[in-house]
């Protein structure tokens, strides 16, 4: 027997009997649409959270106030530390040559008003190296100017949001508006309302260090970021701050120094294990439809017994049997596999068209595994009704018994 006589034999079978086969597709087609689905959700969220914490910047390391291993816990954000940083310090963190810039940041909430309009925002205090760090980019106008980070100029940069709010209309540049008690001059506008890592840069708005030191009336740090020059520097920048802050707090290690690519690398290897569960939990719906194939296969067999039976007083061996249930099998896995994809494909363009923010997209692996796992369930869950219909005698098969 030829391989297109076990293909027509198996495609005129499996066509027979309609709704037995619309059954067992529709079954293959929900396992792997819903595999297909979750991995690629998984797969777009971690691509999405590292593609955030990339937009940070690059060669990044992030120094915060207090000491982890200190406290038992994560470092504190704004709580209590045995020593501020200070602007001096975020100055000492650049006399090294694996240094690139230095961004030293105080953020707080404020109100801010034009006229009789008012919105709290966030504002942050920096340096002219902020926008470079943070790969900002500006609408209008410049960023903060370069020069003494200790003089607290009365300028400011606008989100989009903000500028729209605030000034409605009119052109916003060169004007003047109030956060808190102090007036500050628009210089510049951020180019787009966007949202990084929960931080709406639209409602922000960015003033000298300086001035933010005195509207709030602290000279603590929020944190200082801390751009290296190479990813080979990074370590060496790492161990290069920890010493400098230790000199300077006399001797105490009251800093935490968060590299970006251990970042990126654990929650990478969080969202890895998060995708591989949810498609195990999806793969049991392939199983439920593996089982409903043999199910559906058990069945045909009993019904197919003279069939099988003529076969047999033709000449077909046992092997040829096996072959063509098992090619049956298989081909309604793969039709409804190839289903699923289809199905899952447009599943995941319309969550993409629904949720434009988020990078939702087919992963390429996900189609390969669910491919192979259809074909691995459809011949193990196949193998049984075969052998059953291979070893009919035919004599017994061609009465019916």
């Amino acid at each position: 027997m030829q391989i297109s006589d076990i293909l027509s034999f198996s495609l005129r079978a499996a066509t027979a009997n309609r709704s037995r086969t619309l059954l067992m597709l529709l079954a293959m087609t929900i396992g792997v649409s819903s595999v297909v689905v979750l991995i690629s959700l998984g797969d777009s969220a971690r691509r999405y959270v590292i593609g955030e914490f990339a937009a940070l910047g690059t060669n990044l390391l992030v120094v915060l106030p207090g000491r982890s291993e200190t406290t038992g816990g994560p470092p504190p954000l704004l709580g209590e530390t045995p020593r501020d940083l200070t602007l001096n310090d975020a100055m000492a963190l650049s006399r090294t040559a694996t240094v690139r810039r230095i961004a030293p940041i105080i953020a707080g909430s404020a109100p801010v008003s034009v006229g009789h309009l008012e919105r709290e925002m966030l504002v942050i205090g920096g340096t002219s190296e902020l926008f470079e760090i943070r790969h900002l980019s500006l609408s209008q106008g410049s960023f903060l100017p370069p020069g003494d980070s200790t003089k607290a100029q009365a300028v400011c940069v606008i989100g989009m949001t903000g500028r729209q709010e605030l000034f409605g209309r009119q052109p916003a540049l060169g004007q003047w508006l109030r956060i808190g008690d102090r007036r500050f001059r628009v210089i510049g506008v951020l180019a787009s309302s966007t949202v990084s890592l929960g931080e709406d840069l639209g409602e922000m708005v960015i003033i000298p260090v300086a001035a933010a030191q005195s509207l709030f009336n602290t000279s603590s740090l929020f944190r200082i970021l801390v751009e290296a020059t190479s990813p080979e520097g990074m370590e060496q920048t790492r161990q290069f701050i920890l010493e400098t802050i230790r000199d300077r707090h006399e001797g105490e290690d009251d800093v935490t120094v968060i590299t970006q690519d251990a970042v990126l690398t654990t929650f990478d290897r969080i969202f890895k294990a998060l995708t591989l569960s949810v498609a195990g939990i999806a793969a049991i719906s392939l199983v439920v439809a593996g089982i409903m194939i043999m199910n559906v296969m058990l069945v045909a067999v009993s019904n197919r017994r003279a069939e099988i039976g003529l076969l047999k007083a033709l000449g077909a061996s046992r092997r040829q049997i096996l072959t063509l249930f098992l090619t049956e099998s298989t081909l309604l896995s793969l039709t409804g596999a190839g289903i699923g994809l289809i199905l899952a494909l447009f599943g995941m363009r319309l969550a993409a068209f629904l949720f434009p923010q988020f990078p939702l997209q087919l992963a390429p692996w996900a189609s390969a595994i669910a491919l192979a796992v259809a074909l691995i369930t459809g011949i193990i869950f196949g193998l049984l009704p075969a052998r059953q219909a291979a070893e009919l005698e035919p004599a017994l098969a061609l009465a019916r018994r």
